[in-house]
């Protein structure tokens, strides 16, 4: 590296004369262990298709020196490897870049710097920005996610390169993994500025700069790309999953670097997936084999679309990709590949679905419904939001230890009392939706911070109730002369459901639910104006949902005819 650091790397070529171009991955999860360093792809078949293959410790993980710091060095460090890669003697000096997730992100960073050599890149279920889709969402700190990921991720080998003593570092290993063991337990600790498990362990310190937003301006921007957008020039297929935690910022890194070119250098593909994960079987849906990496539309595997992508940019193979649509994506319901030229959908009706009730919508045992058409009754609903017993996370876009992501059955959470259920009457014709979801609400609370739900969900004509995509939203007072307080006052919020592709087919039913909880996928809200992070104090608070015609709380799905 520029600065004198030497990171170390496993180069796997071709047993023939060259030269080749090079396909390079950066990551922080060990390049001798296959379950990281390959992940998803057949690295192999790489090689045997004329490709020098890389994968390389980001600084400061297992082999490579210097410290380590979530992305704050890979921009730079990207643009030397890909410059040093691109000198190789064996080297046609054209890089592309692969990989998912942190080595999805170390693309995209070292693209904002334009490494000459940089012709492709593939980045799969990924960031825009480290601090606002990884540590946070919508101002709420993804609280299984982040403690899992140091834990888990990051402890292991800073616990090598802090115990040089074997003894001391089996001792300490053993430690973590009892932490581990029990981490569902540890995600209930508050405060998190305190957090025994890093605490105890003595190493991830950058977890609580990350959770208690310590970093400069300066420091935030080279962990993010969201204001880089106009910096990168490279060809990028972006990959992502209905059921991925990235879900949102992969299509936005595709959407927002398409308005750089004619749509012929980006493009995306959506599957029914979780991170990481992309198999036909997610959760309690059998999507069909041509749904998996292994038969992408009964065409290709994930590895050949990699190659097919990468002959084309480094190799100047004829291909399609200049002619074809810029968008794949997964319609589930009816489980088919389908073609698309612009996100959203140009062709998208987006169609209000009104809460309904008695006033009594709590659990899936109440009398929720909904509408067509506005609610003519003057009803309202309420629940109470305990922070001791929050709603618990089961399925949807996770990526933390102790919950499975995905289309799971919801009818469990939906018993619970502070869980509000809308449910539509069966349908008499298929209804897709394939977009963008919105939940619009009218509330009251009466505490001064607290936080809103919303879930979509597909109910089968047995009952079962399949998620879909789900969202939160932070309300809270203001401080100071002329700022706004929320508490006991009527609000109209709207909470970002991210997006979703499904056909609810004849007999089912589409179901909202409503709440203000969702852990630990997000952190509690302590409904008290301070956070888990920093306090330990917690109120009850009354929630009220308005669903009259003056007020008419709803979803806005996207509807394609």
């Amino acid at each position: 590296m520029r600065d004198g650091v030497t990171l170390y790397a496993d180069i796997y070529r071709p047993d023939a004369e060259g030269p080749f171009p090079v396909l390079l991955t950066r990551l922080p999860y060990n390049k001798d262990l296959p379950f990281y360093s390959h992940r998803y792809l057949d690295t192999h078949r790489l090689v045997q298709n004329g490709y020098i293959v890389i994968i390389q410790d980001v600084r400061g993980r297992y082999n490579s020196e210097g410290d380590f710091y979530p992305f704050i060095y890979e921009a730079e460090d990207g643009y030397d490897t890909v410059e040093w890669a691109a000198t190789l003697p064996y080297s046609n000096g054209k890089v592309g870049m692969f990989g998912l997730s942190y080595y999805g992100f170390t693309q995209l960073l070292a693209a904002t710097k334009r490494p000459p050599h940089l012709k492709a890149i593939v980045p799969a279920m990924t960031l825009t920005d480290w601090q606002k889709d990884s540590v946070e969402n919508e101002g709420k700190v993804n609280i299984g996610g982040s403690e899992t990921w140091a834990l888990e991720s990051v402890a292991p080998d800073e616990l090598k390169r802090k115990h040089l003593d074997p003894e001391e570092y089996n001792q300490s290993i053993k430690k973590m993994a009892e932490y581990y063991n029990d981490i569902e337990k540890w995600f209930h600790y508050m405060p998190i500025e305190e957090w025994p498990p890093l605490k105890d362990l003595g190493v991830a310190d950058f977890f609580y700069d990350f959770i208690q937003n310590r970093l400069s301006d300066e420091q935030l921007s080279r962990v993010s790309i969201a204001d880089k957008f106009e910096l990168i020039d490279v060809p990028a297929y972006h990959i992502a999953g209905w059921y991925d935690n990235f879900l949102k910022a992969t299509i936005r890194n595709f959407s927002e670097l398409k308005k750089n070119d004619d749509s012929k250098t980006q493009k995306l593909i959506i599957g029914p997936w979780a991170h990481g994960i992309f198999q036909s079987r997610l959760g309690e849906r059998n999507f069909g084999l041509h749904a998996s990496q292994d038969w992408i539309d009964e065409q290709e595997d994930l590895t050949n679309l990699h190659i097919r992508w990468f002959n084309h940019w480094l190799k100047e193979e004829k291909s399609d990709f200049e002619t074809s649509a810029p968008i794949k994506l997964f319609v589930m319901g009816i489980n088919e590949w389908r073609d698309e030229y612009e996100w959203p959908l140009a062709r998208t009706s987006y169609k209000p679905f009104y809460l309904d009730s008695a006033n009594s919508a709590n659990s899936r045992f109440g009398d929720g419904k909904l509408l067509h058409d506005i609610p003519k009754n003057e009803w309202t609903d309420s629940y109470v939001y305990d922070p001791a017993n929050p709603v618990p996370t089961h399925g949807g876009g996770t990526l933390f230890a102790g919950t499975a992501p995905g289309p799971l059955d919801q009818r469990e959470i939906e018993e619970r009392n502070d869980v509000l259920v809308y449910t539509s009457e069966p349908l008499t014709e298929p209804l897709e939706v394939t977009g963008p979801v919105k939940v619009k609400l009218w509330v009251k609370t009466d505490a001064v911070d607290t936080d809103f739900t919303a879930k979509l969900v597909d109910v089968t004509p047995e009952g079962k109730a399949i998620h879909l995509t789900d969202g939160i939203r932070r309300v809270k007072s203001e401080a100071g002369e002329g700022q706004k307080d929320i508490q006991n006052q009527l609000l109209e919020i709207e909470i970002d459901l991210w997006a979703t592709s499904n056909v609810f087919l004849p007999g089912h039913s589409i179901r909202v639910e409503i709440s203000s909880s969702n852990f630990p996928r997000f952190d509690k809200n302590l409904n008290t104006g301070k956070t888990m992070v920093d306090s330990t104090e917690y109120k009850q608070a009354t929630q009220e949902i308005f669903h009259q015609k003056e007020y008419p709380s709803h979803i806005l799905l996207p509807v394609i005819r």
